[in-house]
Parts: C-alpha cells; sequence; structure tokens
C-alpha cells in the first residue's frame, strides 16, 4: 500500500472539510504522543475551529474584494449605462467576470445608491457558470461601496 502525505489529502478534502481533517489529524498526532486522548481530543476541536474561522475569513475578504470591484465600477456608471467587471484574486481560483448595469438611481438626503443588476461569469470556458443578481452600491465619500449583507445567500457558499 501508498503512503500518500497528509497534505495531499487535505487539498483533496476541499474548503469545506479541511478544517475537520486538519483537527482529526492534529487530535490524532497529540492524543498519540502525549497517550492522553484528552489532549488529543481538545487540541483536534482546537485546530477544527481555528482552520474553519481562517477558510471562513478567506472567503468572506475575496467576497468583499469581489463585491468591491463591482461597486467600484458602478460608481462610473450612469442609469442605463452597462460596464464589464472583473476580478483577478491574489490566489488565481474563482477569477470572475461579468457585466453590471446601474438601473435606477437612489439619491436621497441619507445616501447617494444605485441600484444594479450583474452578472457573474466564472471562468472563461463557454460552458462556465453564470448567474445574474440584483444589488445595491452605495457612495461613501469617493469610492463605492456595497450596500447589501447578502442579496444571494446561496451565491455565497461557506456563509451558510
Amino acid at each position: 500500500m501508498r503512503r500518500v502525505a497528509w497534505p495531499a489529502l487535505l487539498l483533496l478534502a476541499g474548503c469545506s472539510s479541511i478544517g475537520a481533517v486538519s483537527g482529526a489529524v492534529v487530535g490524532v498526532a497529540t492524543g498519540a504522543g502525549t497517550t492522553n486522548p484528552v489532549i488529543g481530543y481538545a487540541a483536534g476541536v482546537g485546530t477544527q475551529a481555528a482552520v474553519d474561522s481562517l477558510v471562513k475569513y478567506v472567503s468572506r475578504k475575496r467576497q468583499q474584494n469581489e463585491q468591491d470591484q463591482i461597486a467600484a465600477t458602478v460608481g462610473n456608471l450612469a442609469p442605463g449605462q452597462t460596464a464589464p467587471w472583473k476580478i483577478e484574486h491574489d490566489i488565481p481560483i474563482g477569477n470572475e467576470h461579468g457585466a453590471v448595469t446601474v438601473v435606477a438611481m437612489l439619491d436621497n438626503r441619507l445616501a447617494r445608491c444605485k441600484e444594479v443588476v450583474f452578472t457573474v461569469i466564472d471562468g472563461d470556458k463557454p460552458d462556465a457558470p453564470r448567474g445574474t443578481f440584483v444589488t445595491t452600491a452605495c457612495a461613501q465619500g469617493q469610492t463605492w461601496k456595497w450596500a447589501q449583507a447578502e442579496p444571494a445567500t446561496e451565491r455565497w457558499g461557506t456563509l451558510q
């Protein structure tokens, strides 16, 4: 039987289970090393919680960067105008692109906002997954920011 390196297993596990796999590995190793299963269990649970939190943090930051890119594009558009948007993450996985159209200006004393419809294309292949979403972006000084907490919870799967 061939031996497989633990990092390879973590990569195969995917983001949703990487915390559980990491916790199990650390728990077993710590429990065996200390010959105390309680310490191993505690180390495993702590590791799983830390890794899960890190994965969610990274996912939220990537989501925020995408939202900021769309909102920045919105800031340059008038109602009825459409423009392309694109995000290139530091780790080039999940680079998406699409188009954003301003459908309404929501200008009042509290905020200057725009209602938009945007598309998201995940990748450059002709059969890449596509979606259409609606949101609001508002001006914060000279910067435009995403105004809604979660316009499409399914889209941001790690936050469910």
